[in-house]
């Protein structure tokens, strides 16, 4: 970490996950959006956790989130069940099926945020509800960027609110299922173009093993997966691969969007390679470089 780099202020969900897929089944995983992304985030630069957790989320967890210079000063504590989920992957991981939603505290979260204590932070609104989202954007007012993700669940649900969110960020990440939802255009590169004249600069198509692709007005470039990856749990790869993506912009004087993409990537491979957070919580930076290098090989053989 440098001291050029500028932190990161992420808003999501902190999460019990009970996860099946065909390698196994655990019960009880640390998860939630706002936790992947800041565990990826924390490997380049500090990040600000805001979230909300129940009083069965034990000492030691916070203890671990202080260890990676993770901030938990917006974390708030409240009496009631932290947040969780149960979900069924398919034996190719394409499918998910959700086996249950309990939402504890996280139902009644109410962000409050103190913008004087951040300096022009990153902002990153996780995959929850668009209000939520709406309601940091307008506490957070000294952001120097904004970027969001989102799921199927708002885009069907939530969709005014959405696009209210939409509008206010710079940069949209979103899988191409969900973008086609969003749009109803089948093109990816066209459904991204059809997005930027909402107000982002950009939008991040993530296609899972297939990598991702980057949408501007000036060009569209693609970028690969980390080949021959033995999954586990895809859950929480969306987020890490922002966190890498971000953590990665905010040590990055130059803006580099490729760079951002193929860093976020590489987190993004060690999450689904382990269950929950077993496999992202270990790495080092180094480890991370190693990964960058062999995606920035595959992107020159091209």
């Amino acid at each position: 970490m440098d001291n050029l780099s500028k932190d990161i202020v992420v808003v999501g969900s902190v999460a019990f996950d009970d996860i099946e897929t065909i390698k196994g089944k655990k019960n009880r995983l640390l998860g939630g959006s706002g936790l992947y992304f800041s565990i990826a985030s924390s490997l380049y630069t500090k990040t600000h956790l805001i979230g909300i957790v129940g009083d069965d989320f034990d000492q030691k967890y916070i203890d671990m989130l202080h260890s990676k210079s993770i901030s938990t000063d917006y974390l708030i504590k409240e009496n009631g069940k932290t947040f969780s989920w149960g979900g069924k992957y398919s034996p190719n991981f394409d499918q998910r099926d959700t086996l249950f939603t309990d939402l504890g505290v996280f139902e009644k979260f109410s962000p409050k945020i103190d913008s004087t204590k951040f300096n022009n932070p990153i902002l990153f609104l996780a995959n929850i509800q668009p209000q939520l989202q709406m309601q940091v954007i307008n506490q957070l007012e000294n952001a120097s960027l904004i970027v969001m993700d989102t799921m199927n669940l708002w885009i069907d649900n939530c969709l005014n609110e959405l696009k209210d969110v939409i509008k206010k960020v710079n940069i949209l990440l979103i899988n191409e299922e969900e973008i086609i939802d969003l749009t109803g255009i089948d093109d990816l590169y066209k459904a991204g173009k059809y997005i930027l004249n909402d107000g982002p600069q950009y939008v991040i198509i993530k296609k899972g093993s297939k990598g991702a692709i980057i949408v501007s007005n000036k060009d569209n470039i693609s970028i690969p997966a980390v080949p021959n990856i033995d999954v586990f749990d895809p859950t929480g790869a969306g987020d890490s691969f922002a966190g890498g993506f971000l953590g990665y912009l905010a040590t990055n004087q130059n803006f580099d969007l490729t760079g951002a993409v193929i860093h976020g990537t590489a987190v993004a491979s060690y999450t689904v390679s382990g269950f929950g957070i077993e496999a992202i919580e270990k790495i080092e930076f180094n480890n991370i470089k190693n990964r960058v290098k062999l995606l920035e090989e595959l992107i020159k053989e091209n």
